[in-house]
C-alpha cells in the first residue's frame, strides 16, 4: 500500500517543507523490506544548499514522527535537491532555470535549444539563434537543463534582460531576428 501511503503522507510533508521556505518538487514512498523509503525532493527559487537540506530533513522527520499513526511502521528518509536531469514542467521550473541553456523537444517538429528568460504562466521566453521566441507549455513534450561549463555570452543575456524588462514595463518586446549570414 505505498501509493495510498504515499497519498496520506504527502500533505503532512508538503506542509513541513513549505514551512522551512521551501517547494516539495516531488514525494514517493516505496517499500525496502520492512522498511518505508520516503523520498522527498525540495527546491526553491535560490536553489538548495546542503545545510538546508538538513533542516528540511528535521522538519519532515519530526513531522512524520509526530504522525506515527499514519506510517505505521518503520521508515527511512531520504531529502534531497532535484538533479539537472530534471525535466522542466512547471512554470517555477522554468522561472528558476532563468538564463540557463535547455533543450527542448516539442510535441511537434524537431527539438531546439535555446536560452531561458522570462517565464510566464502559458509560456517561456527562449532566445533561440539569437531570436527570442515564446514557447508555450503546452506545446513541449519534453525540457531539459544542458550543462555548460562556461559563462553564457554577455550579449545573450542583455537580449534576454531587456526583453523581460519590456514586458514588465507593458511594452510590447521586440523580437530580435537571427543575423543574416553573409553570401
Amino acid at each position: 500500500m505505498p501509493n495510498d501511503l504515499a497519498s496520506r503522507l504527502e500533505p503532512i510533508v508538503a506542509e513541513a517543507v513549505k514551512a522551512a521556505g521551501f517547494d516539495l518538487d516531488s514525494f514517493e514512498v516505496q517499500q525496502a523490506g520492512r522498511r518505508q523509503l520516503v523520498k522527498v525532493v525540495v527546491d526553491g527559487d535560490d536553489g538548495v544548499g546542503l545545510d538546508e537540506v538538513a533542516a528540511i530533513s528535521r522538519a519532515v522527520a519530526a513531522a512524520l514522527d509526530e504522525n506515527e499513526h499514519v506510517i505505521a511502521s518503520a521508515y527511512t528518509l531520504e531529502v534531497t535537491s532535484p538533479g539537472l536531469d530534471r525535466p522542466l514542467t512547471q512554470q517555477r521550473h522554468w522561472r528558476r532555470a532563468k538564463f540557463r541553456l535547455v533543450k527542448v523537444t516539442p510535441a511537434e517538429g524537431d527539438a531546439v535549444i535555446g536560452r531561458v528568460g522570462h517565464a510566464g504562466e502559458k509560456s517561456v521566453r527562449l532566445l533561440i539563434d539569437g531570436a527570442i521566441r515564446d514557447v508555450a507549455y503546452a506545446s513541449v513534450a519534453k525540457a531539459v537543463i544542458e550543462i555548460e561549463f562556461k559563462q553564457p555570452p554577455a550579449e545573450d543575456l542583455k537580449l534576454l534582460e531587456n526583453d523581460a524588462a519590456a514586458l514588465t514595463d507593458g511594452t510590447t518586446a521586440a523580437t530580435t531576428q537571427p543575423k543574416e549570414e553573409p553570401k
